[in-house]
């Protein structure tokens, strides 16, 4: 919610735009945030927003391009987009409502409801798609912090509404998918250098430079912790074998007795005296020094003779000395 806040604040804050772009943004913000009702027999044009300040911004947008004088009204809503305590806006036109349905290319021709947006904003220069963009978020977006579940969405009046959005997306180079979530069309924007690009896009550049920020922080975090349990794993595997490679060692002494020959016995003693040491460390212990590869050969054939002696007086292996739960 912090996240959409803060987005929708840079969004609002934007001053100056081109005519052209001012219409896109204000068409979309109808067609987002509420859309045609017929009042008394006439068609109003109405949107409610989660701000007061973007109430604002919609009806001095509607008068200064459209010349029509807007009311604002609080309302109560129990809008999924609602802000924490129900408040939402109103922007009503009444008495001019189906002239700006017109203007704003919310009717058609034959004073039919548009279900998607005008083709003429959806084929708009990129500035005007960014307004459409902008539009579109500030009446029905949100966006969530980086991680596995990072998206920014916004909800749809109809599925060609949605369609439009995503083609207006695709026109910018972004990637964006329709949904229905509930039965409710949504378009999604997921890939994490594809939301800091559509937030780019549409003005937020200060927070698509902080949610960046953050996506990388989260990366780094990341990797390192499955660095850390990588390396946890590995000592916890080492320390196993170890475990295990000196009871069977311990047993095939045990088994040969004084039948050891020496070098393997040597071999064998390395073993249990440097417990947690590498077959290339044992090498170093030794007297004269060894190859890692001429210790872990001693080993071997010091078990093999075990397990050979152990097999013929049918006695239990070096194999059965290892506890139970650890590998070799």
């Amino acid at each position: 919610m912090a996240l959409t806040t803060d987005v929708k604040a840079e969004l609002v804050s934007i001053r100056n735009a081109p005519p052209t772009v001012r219409v896109a943004e204000v068409t979309t913000i109808l067609r987002f945030a509420g859309g045609l009702h017929s009042i008394a027999g006439r068609v109003a044009v109405e949107a409610e927003v989660d701000a007061e300040l973007l109430a604002r911004r919609v009806a001095r947008d509607l008068a200064e391009i459209y010349g029509v004088r807007p009311e604002i009204a609080q309302v109560k809503s129990s809008s999924a987009q609602s802000a924490g305590d129900g408040a939402r806006w109103a922007v009503r036109v009444i008495a001019a409502g189906e002239t700006l349905a017109r203007q704003t290319g919310l009717l058609d021709a034959r004073r039919r409801p548009v279900r998607g947006l005008p083709n003429r904003l959806t084929t708009g220069s990129p500035e005007e798609l960014a307004g459409l963009w902008r539009g579109a978020f500030l009446a029905a977006g949100s966006l969530s912090e980086p991680g596995r579940s990072a998206m920014l969405e916004v909800a749809c009046p109809s599925g060609e509404a949605a369609m439009a959005l995503v083609g207006a997306a695709h026109r910018l180079g972004v990637t964006a998918k329709a949904r229905e979530v509930r039965g409710l069309p949504r378009v999604v924007v997921r890939e994490g250098e594809a939301i800091r690009s559509i937030l780019s896009i549409m003005g937020a550049g200060r927070t698509a430079a902080a949610w960046e920020e953050m996506r990388q922080r989260r990366e780094v975090r990341a990797g390192v912790n499955r660095l850390v349990n990588f390396d946890d794993a590995n000592l916890r595997r080492s320390a196993q074998a170890a475990v295990a490679a000196c009871a069977r060692v311990e047993r095939a002494l045990e088994i040969l007795g004084d039948d050891v020959p020496d070098h393997l016995r040597t071999a064998g003693n390395l073993r249990l005296a440097h417990r947690d040491a590498s077959l290339d460390e044992l090498g170093h212990h030794a007297d004269p020094p060894l190859t890692k590869d001429a210790v872990a050969g001693r080993i071997r054939r010091l078990l093999a003779m075990a397990d050979k002696r152990a097999q013929q007086e049918g006695i239990p292996g070096t194999e059965d000395a290892v506890p139970a739960g650890l590998e070799d």
